[in-house]
């Protein structure tokens, strides 16, 4: 009769693990990546340069494998849109990156839990490197960009991120 309870209180425990999400060997990658989900542009706090700053940017973030899928949406300053799309595994590997005028490629490094850097290349050669950076409170994400844009002039950009 012991044994009874005690694999029916397994299976509740079980059950409750499944619908909060978590699995048998720890939280899923949704709960405890910071970086997964919707994050806008705060534009005013954010400094491009060179400019002109995009209208709106939307950035849209997914656990994939070891890694991420992410969508970004921008309206750019003249209202055209773009939208770049890539998965990638965080191993510094080259992953496609479709969208883009300035790269071709992306790959990943986790430098700690709340901090990724992102590096885009074309043909082979780096065009820019991306340090991305949650706030302790996981309300907040800074993108600092240093590279080239596709006009070939230097770029040295902090973009500022809201979860939405």
């Amino acid at each position: 009769m012991q044994s009874q309870h005690r694999a029916l209180a397994f299976e509740v425990l079980i059950g409750f693990a499944v619908v909060l999400g978590v699995g048998i060997g720890g939280v899923s990658a949704q709960t405890t990546d910071p970086r997964m989900g919707t994050w806008k542009l705060n534009v005013a706090k954010s400094k491009y340069n060179p400019g002109p700053a995009p209208q709106s940017l939307t950035v849209n973030v997914e656990p994939s494998g070891k890694g991420e899928e992410v969508t970004t949406e921008f309206v750019n300053a003249d209202g055209t849109r773009t939208t770049t799309e890539y998965t990638a595994n965080f191993d510094g590997k080259d992953y496609p990156l479709t969208g883009s005028q300035i790269a071709d490629t992306v790959s990943l490094k986790r430098s700690n839990a709340r901090t990724t850097v992102r590096t885009d290349k074309k043909g082979g050669t780096v065009a820019q490197t991306l340090r991305r950076v949650v706030s302790k409170d996981g309300k907040t994400m800074t993108v600092t960009t240093k590279g080239t844009n596709a006009q070939g002039q230097a770029v040295n950009n902090v973009a500022v991120f809201e979860k939405q």
